[in-house]
C-alpha cells in the first residue's frame, strides 16, 4: 500500500528552534538600521540605547518597584551563573533538578562551588520535584520553566512569602511568555533569544530588594571574575543597571533587542505574549488528544510549557525499540521535517528522552503551528513504515 502523499499546505516559517528562537513575524535586517555601529558602549547614544532595553522590559515585565534590572555578559547562563556565584553560601540551598539546564547549576553549586549544605530535589523528565521538600529557610535554585523538558511550574503557592531565603530562578524560556510571581522571587533572568526571538550573548539579570541586601552584607569566599562582580567597594555598581554593562556589549544584539521589545509591546505587551504561546500550545495539545503516537513528555497537564512544547512518541513500533534505536528513530523523524522544509531543529535537546521539541513562544504564529501538525503525521507515517517494514523482514 502507498503512503500518504505529503501535506500541500507549509508552515510560512519553518524556524522552531528552541534557542535561538524564531523572528517576530515580519522581521527583516531593516529593523537593524538604527544600531549605533562603530560607537562607543559608553558612548551618550549607545548607553541610551542600553538603558532603553532595560526600561522596556521592565515595563513589559511589570517588575516591582525597587527591583534592578541590568544587561549582563553570556545569555541567561551567564546571568544565573553570576546569581549563583555572587550570592550563595550563607544559608543552605535547596536546588530543584528536572532537566538539562537546572542540572547544570545542581552540579555548579555541589561540585563547583562546594556548598556543604546543598540539596539536590531531583525529578525525571517529565515531572517536577516534590516542591513541599523545599525548606524556606534555605535558599532555592530553579527554572521557572524547563526548556529541555517541557515542564514548567504550575504555580509559586509552595513558596512561602515570610522566606528567609532567596529564590533564584532561571526564566530564560519563561519571560515574556509566563506570568511570573515576581514577589515570590529576588533573583531572575533571562535571555534576549527566547520568547522575543532577540539575538544571543546577552543575558538580563533583575534582582530584588532582599538580593542586593545579600549582595551588600556577603562576601563570597570564592574569588569572582571581573564579569560576574556586581559590587564595588563594598557598594552596589549601580551602573549596571542603567546600561553601563561590565563587558562590551554588540550594539548589533541591542538593536535587535530593542527591536523585540516594541513588537511585544505593538501585540498586547505581556497579556498579549502570553495569549499567543498559550494559543499555540492549545493548538498541539488539541492534535495530540486526537494523536494515536504522539503524547506529551509532560505528564502533567498542569506542568505542561507554553515554549518548549516537549513531545513523546508513544506508538508500539517505537517502544518496541531500544534505547539508541529510539534516539536513532526520533532522529530521523526530525531530519526528514527539515529535508522537507517544513520544520527546523525540533528534534528533542541531546539529553532529553527520544522525540520532538516545538518551540511556542510568541513570536511562532498558532498558523504555522496548525500548518505543521499534519506534517509531523505525516513524517511519522514514512518513518514508521520504515521500522515497521524491517520488523516485518
Amino acid at each position: 500500500m502507498s503512503l500518504a502523499a505529503p501535506p500541500s499546505l507549509r508552515p510560512a516559517n519553518p524556524d522552531f528552534s528552541s534557542g535561538p528562537c524564531a523572528k517576530r513575524p515580519g522581521y527583516s535586517l531593516d529593523a537593524l538600521s538604527g544600531a549605533m555601529l562603530g560607537r562607543s558602549h559608553r558612548a551618550k547614544g549607545p548607553k541610551a540605547k542600553l538603558a532603553e532595553i532595560i526600561d522596556r522590559s521592565r515595563a513589559l515585565l511589570g517588575l516591582p518597584e525597587g527591583w534592578r534590572l541590568g544587561i549582563v555578559p553570556a545569555s541567561d547562563t551567564g546571568a544565573v551563573e553570576m546569581a549563583l556565584w555572587s550570592l550563595l553560601g550563607p544559608r543552605p540551598v535547596d536546588i530543584l533538578a528536572f532537566e538539562s539546564f537546572s542540572e547544570a547549576w545542581a552540579t555548579d553549586i555541589v561540585k563547583q562551588l562546594k556548598l556543604p549544605d546543598a540539596c539536590v530535589l531531583a525529578a525525571p523528565y517529565g515531572r517536577l520535584p516534590d516542591l513541599a521538600q523545599v525548606n524556606p529557610a534555605h535558599d532555592v535554585v530553579l527554572a521557572w520553566n524547563g526548556t529541555t523538558s517541557g515542564v514548567r511550574l504550575p504555580d509559586a503557592d509552595w513558596i512561602a512569602a515570610d522566606r528567609a531565603g532567596l529564590v533564584i530562578c532561571d526564566a530564560t524560556s519563561a519571560a515574556f511568555a509566563m506570568d511570573l510571581p515576581w514577589p515570590k522571587l529576588d533573583v531572575v533572568t533571562w535571555s534576549w533569544q527566547k520568547v522575543l526571538g532577540g539575538e544571543a550573548a546577552h543575558g538580563m539579570l533583575a534582582l530584588s530588594p532582599r538580593a542586593v541586601e545579600r549582595l551588600l552584607t556577603h562576601k563570597p569566599a570564592w574569588p569572582l571574575p571581573k564579569i560576574f562582580r556586581l559590587t564595588s567597594g563594598g557598594k552596589l555598581s549601580e551602573g549596571i543597571f542603567k546600561g553601563e554593562t561590565i563587558n562590551t556589549p554588540s550594539m548589533l544584539c541591542a538593536e535587535d533587542a530593542l527591536d523585540g521589545l516594541r513588537w511585544a509591546e505593538s501585540v498586547g505587551g505581556l497579556k498579549g505574549l502570553i495569549g499567543r504561546s498559550e494559543a499555540n500550545l492549545a493548538a498541539i495539545a488539541a492534535w495530540v488528544a486526537r494523536s494515536d503516537w504522539a503524547g506529551f513528555l509532560a505528564a502533567d497537564p498542569a506542568t505542561r510549557s507554553c515554549t518548549s512544547i516537549c513531545l513523546t512518541i508513544k506508538a508500539p513500533w517505537f517502544a518496541a525499540l531500544d534505547g539508541a534505536a529510539q534516539a536513532e528513530a526520533a532522529k530521523k523523524l526530525a531530519a526528514l521535517l527539515e529535508k522537507e522544509g517544513v520544520a527546523n531543529d525540533i528534534g528533542s535537546y541531546r539529553d532529553a528522552p527520544p522525540g520532538l521539541r516545538i518551540w511556542g513562544g510568541a513570536t511562532v504564529e498558532t498558523g504555522n503551528i496548525e500548518a505543521l501538525l499534519p506534517w509531523l503525521d505525516w513524517a511519522h507515517a514514512q518513518v514508521s513504515a520504515q521500522y515497521n517494514k524491517a520488523a516485518a523482514e
